[in-house]
């Protein structure tokens, strides 16, 4: 909470809300990494304190953060070409060209997220393994990783439920704000990914 808050406070209020928007505007992928880094990983912190009681790093601690912050680069780029997308869709009749920010947000949240989504979990859902994987001193290898992932759990739950009744009008309401809030806003849900 303090983390989050912190972070919150920080890209809000004057003239820390300065820095963060030239930062943001000058090296959004080191800014969106940054923002992954820190706040996805600690919902997999969050994760092993449910999973065990206690307040404990997950095996491979910095390794989770460094993926989580290459896939807020990724997440970053995804905001960029799917807003983008849908507008140009929309101008060229291929999408309902729209004056409504609600419809157009919702638009683009539930293209991204049946497009790009379920590909951006699945190859996290491949690192998350692979890392386990590690811990248990063991050597993956692809076979064994596509074996370990429970599939059944991941399409019936991930693919079917979190992201038609989480992801797409959690994202639908990120495509509301202004720009340069959406990757934060993101990181701050994927504490809710990590979980």
């Amino acid at each position: 909470i303090i983390v989050v808050g912190g972070a919150i406070i920080f890209m809000l209020v004057p003239p820390m809300s300065g820095w963060y928007q030239s930062f943001n505007a000058a090296m959004p992928y080191l800014a969106a990494f940054v923002k992954f880094f820190l706040l996805a990983s600690m919902g997999e912190y969050l994760a092993k304190r449910i999973q065990t009681g206690g307040w404990k790093l997950p095996s491979y601690w910095f390794g989770r953060a460094f993926v989580w912050g290459l896939l807020g680069m990724v997440i970053a780029l995804a905001f960029q070409l799917f807003s983008g997308g849908v507008t140009a869709a929309a101008e060229k009749g291929f999408l309902p060209n729209t004056d409504f920010r609600l419809l157009n947000a919702f638009m683009i949240s539930t293209l991204m997220n049946l497009i790009f989504a379920p590909l951006m979990m699945g190859l996290h859902r491949f690192t998350d393994t692979w890392f386990d994987l590690r811990a248990d001193e063991q050597k993956p290898t692809v076979e064994s990783l596509v074996a370990t992932i429970n599939w059944q759990q991941f399409f019936s739950f991930v693919v079917l439920k979190t992201i038609p009744f989480f992801w797409i009008p959690a994202h639908t309401i990120t495509f509301l704000l202004p720009g340069e809030y959406r990757v934060l806003m993101a990181a701050v849900l994927s504490i809710a990914l990590g979980l």
